[in-house]
Order: structure tokens, then sequence, then C-alpha cells
């Protein structure tokens, strides 16, 4: 009973031999035809690649009468433009009523923001310590107006004392 065992399954691995044969000569010939049309796709992109190149050195010819740099088209003939449409009541205030909520929108975000806690206490601890710089310096600034005060006061003493 076991004699047919060991031809059934070199049979069926002569098969699976065979088809992973044709698979794999199938896989080749398909990767061949991809291969050679990106060689044509790569020649015809060179091809574009160098008419580009070759338009792109090739100086463009300038007319003697176009300057270099215009400002202004002051002298030539103005083109006929056609008339401006004219915009209808309801379009005109639909418009400003929708610029109107855009602002007012932008108001309350701007309010809103500026109410925020947070940016109260910011601005509340800066403006602390903006008084108090502002206190020193008044200080320091009060210090030296005496101190010269009073070196005038003692030079006027000193003057008076000597000329007597």
């Amino acid at each position: 009973m076991q004699d047919w065992i060991v031809p059934t399954a070199a049979g069926l691995l002569a098969l699976t031999a065979l088809a992973l044969g044709v698979a794999l000569v199938r896989a080749r010939s398909r990767t061949e035809r991809e291969v050679a049309a990106a060689r044509a796709e790569t020649a015809v992109l060179r091809a574009q690649l160098d008419e580009l190149e070759r338009r792109i050195s090739r100086p463009a010819p300038r007319s003697s009468s176009q300057s270099e740099f215009v400002i202004t088209n002051l002298g030539e003939p103005e083109p006929e433009s056609e008339p401006t449409t004219q915009v209808g009541g309801a379009l005109f205030a639909d418009l400003v009523l929708r610029e109107t909520v855009v602002k007012a929108a932008g108001l309350a975000h701007g309010v809103r923001r500026a109410l925020d806690a947070e940016t109260r206490n910011r601005i509340r601890f800066e403006m602390r310590r903006e008084v108090r710089r502002a206190r020193k310096q008044r200080k320091v600034d009060t210090r030296e107006a005496r101190r010269e005060w009073e070196a005038r006061q003692r030079a006027g003493l000193d003057g008076e004392g000597s000329a007597a």
C-alpha cells in the first residue's frame, strides 16, 4: 500500500516545479516588457528635455522698439474697456451687511480676548512692575536733585564767607 506514495509525491513535486517554472517565465517576460516600456519613456523624456534645453539656450529675439523697463503706458492709446457693471441695491446692502458683520465679529473677538482673566492678570502685573520702576526712578532723581541743591547751597555759603 505504501508503494504508490513515493511516485505520487514525486509527481506532485514535479508538477509544482513545472508550475513555478511557468510562473517564473511569465514574470520575467512581464518584467522585460515593463523595462522596455520604461526605457522607451525615458528616451522620449530625454528628447523633450533636450528640446527644452535647446530652446532655453537660444536667446529670444528682441525688437529694438521695446524698451527694457516700462513704468507707465503714457502716450499709448487707452484700450476700449467694457462699461462697469452696476451693483443692485439689494446686493450692495448684502455686501455692506456682510462686511459689517465680519468687522463686528472681529471686534467682539478682540474684546473677548482683552477681557480674558489671563490677559487682565498679565496687564495688571505689567502695570505693577512699571509703577514700581517709576517709583524707584523718582526716588533716585529726587536724591540726585537734593544732592545738587545742597552742593549749590554750600557753594553759595562758601562764596559769601570768603568774600567778607
